[in-house]
């Protein structure tokens, strides 16, 4: 293979004063891996917005392509797991901040980051799910295995409107939950519902400080949001309920007590997508084709290409993005 290809490279001069440039690249320039990847869709996360904005310092190896999910075909590979033409998904392991990622035509990897492309979704399908999706369904998976259910009450998802918040609520929804969606968003409230939300709350409720135990109003919360948003989710959760955090958008805190532990017994799950065992990947994107409404996802998905990116990525940052964001490589 010869010629170049389109990149968003970021970089930072000697003074750590960041750039983002749009660049050609070649083969050539890739970093290490055994399975060179030709990229046809990826996303936008938040991650990849503070990346490229530089909100937060996200990213460890200098110069970076930034792009934490791609799916993509195999033009070569020096690994038994996979074979050319293959087609192959990546969510996480530290690509797009320790190691080149999705937005450029080509990323070389490492076999163990990758899996086969699930079936019964498209590339732009699997990208509109995405990270953010995929997080979410770990979430729920986390707590179904603690024993939640639909008849065990209501299930609160904060940052509704955001990426890992809509598809959780579509997911939920499905499987037959009650789903209070907390956003700061009350506009939204009508595409909450059509995701599938039964209640909406005003993130307000929950992201001042709050008592140590409030009443309890759900068994069970997805919370990407942490600080004081995490702590009344807690606070409010039924006895013998469940919470599964994955995000920090309100901030990395958590100002709680132990008074949710001690008295009602409430378990709280830490999901990591980043490095997730191949095995619960794969079960998760199996759950994903299955339990979650392609209609549903289609309806928060925004579709754009390459040279929208740098835009996008400051918009998902400043709050400006409903749902998810799908860039079509081979447009």
């Amino acid at each position: 293979m010869s010629g170049t290809f389109k990149a968003i490279l970021v970089s930072r001069d000697e003074e750590k004063k960041q750039s983002v440039d749009v660049v050609d690249l070649s083969m050539d320039d890739l970093m290490e891996g055994d399975v060179t990847v030709k990229v046809e869709a990826t996303t936008i996360n938040y991650k990849d917005g503070l990346a490229i904005t530089g909100k937060s310092p996200v990213v460890r190896h200098w110069p970076m392509v930034p792009g934490i999910d791609l799916v993509g075909t195999v033009v070569s590979s020096d690994s038994g797991s996979f074979s050319k033409g293959d087609k192959v998904l990546l969510n996480g392991f530290g690509v797009g901040e320790t190691h080149w990622g999705a937005y450029a035509g080509y990323a070389r990897l490492s076999a163990n980051w990758l899996i086969p492309m699930p079936k019964g979704l498209t590339p732009l399908q699997a990208m509109g799910v995405g990270t953010a999706g995929y997080t979410a369904m770990l979430c729920v998976m986390a707590l179904e295995k603690y024993g939640i259910e639909p008849s065990k009450g209501p299930v609160v998802v904060t940052g509704a409107n955001g990426g890992v918040g809509s598809v959780a609520i579509a997911i939920l929804a499905k499987l037959g939950y009650h789903v209070i969606a907390s956003t700061g968003r009350p506009g939204e409230a009508d595409f909450l519902k059509e995701l599938g939300a039964s209640e909406i709350i005003d993130r307000s409720e929950l992201s001042e400080p709050g008592r140590p135990l409030g009443k309890e109003r759900w068994a069970a919360g997805v919370d990407g949001v942490g600080s004081h948003t995490l702590a009344n989710v807690l606070a409010q959760t039924s006895y013998g309920g469940a919470v599964a955090a994955c995000g920090l958008a309100q901030g990395f805190d958590l100002p709680a007590t132990v008074m949710p532990f001690i008295l009602r017994g409430v378990a709280l799950f830490g999901i990591d997508s980043v490095m997730a065992s191949k095995e619960k990947r794969i079960e998760a994107w199996k759950r994903i084709a299955t339990d979650l409404d392609m209609d549903k996802l289609d309806a928060i998905t925004e579709t754009i290409g390459f040279d929208q990116i740098i835009g996008k990525a400051h918009d998902i940052i400043d709050g400006k993005i409903r749902g998810r964001v799908v860039i079509d490589m081979t447009a």
